[in-house]
């Protein structure tokens, strides 16, 4: 997955979270949200204000329109500012951005964040045994194993697809999971503990275990 693609899920995240996305966004959602413990995080920050939303009652709001407090959006901007002095890795938890957007209206764009440093992506070719099945797929590695960046069309609606990271000794390693979009483009990326150097290639099974797509390294 491209890195402007996951920033474009993650900003999804709050739709997602207020049940605002319609059914093939909220799959294609799921099955990133099953292969990305960082967004995962940032859905559960995000849960709590969603929720306030959802129980606010309009009819007690008055007229005018209550207006945030002096001062607020500075204090905001300067809290962002401080998080992106720390580190570019803060980014991908901007807790301070979605209380703003939610609480006072304010929109913190990503102007504001820094650009994360590129990744060395390895392509890799794929084999799928249904040819409606149509996908691409990408190698990242890292100290603590492989990162498996896989796109494609073509997976059942709704079904929930396995992928396993196979090592040079011939061991499956479990990677993760994502659900299947149809016709719908879909992104998703799975972590395994196997080092690159290890790493022999790659399958993704469906839920009786056959075998749907693979890859050899």
């Amino acid at each position: 997955m491209t890195d402007d693609a996951h920033r474009g899920l993650r900003e999804s995240l709050g739709a997602y979270a207020l049940d605002l996305l319609g059914p093939h966004e909220r799959l294609a959602i799921d099955a990133h949200l099953a292969g990305c413990a960082d967004c995962r995080t940032v859905l559960a920050e995000l849960r709590p204000a969603a929720d306030a939303l959802a129980s606010a009652d309009p009819d007690r709001l008055g007229d005018p329109v209550p207006q945030p407090p002096p001062g607020l959006a500075e204090a905001i901007l300067e809290r962002v500012r401080a998080e992106r002095r720390r580190s570019w890795r803060r980014w991908a938890r901007p807790a301070a951005a979605a209380a703003v957007a939610v609480a006072a209206g304010f929109g913190v764009g990503w102007w504001a964040h820094p650009a994360p440093p590129d990744v060395p992506l390895e392509p890799v070719a794929v084999l799928a045994a249904d040819p409606a099945v149509r996908a691409s797929a990408d190698l990242v590695p890292h100290t603590w194993g492989v990162e498996v960046r896989l796109s494609g069309s073509g997976f059942a609606a709704g079904r929930v697809y396995r992928v396993f990271v196979t090592d040079s000794a011939g061991a499956r390693v479990a990677a993760g999971e994502f659900i299947g979009t149809g016709r719908s483009p879909m992104v998703c990326t799975l972590n395994s503990s196997v080092p690159r150097a290890e790493a022999d290639g790659f399958e993704v099974v469906d839920g009786e275990g056959g075998r749907v797509l693979w890859s050899d390294f």
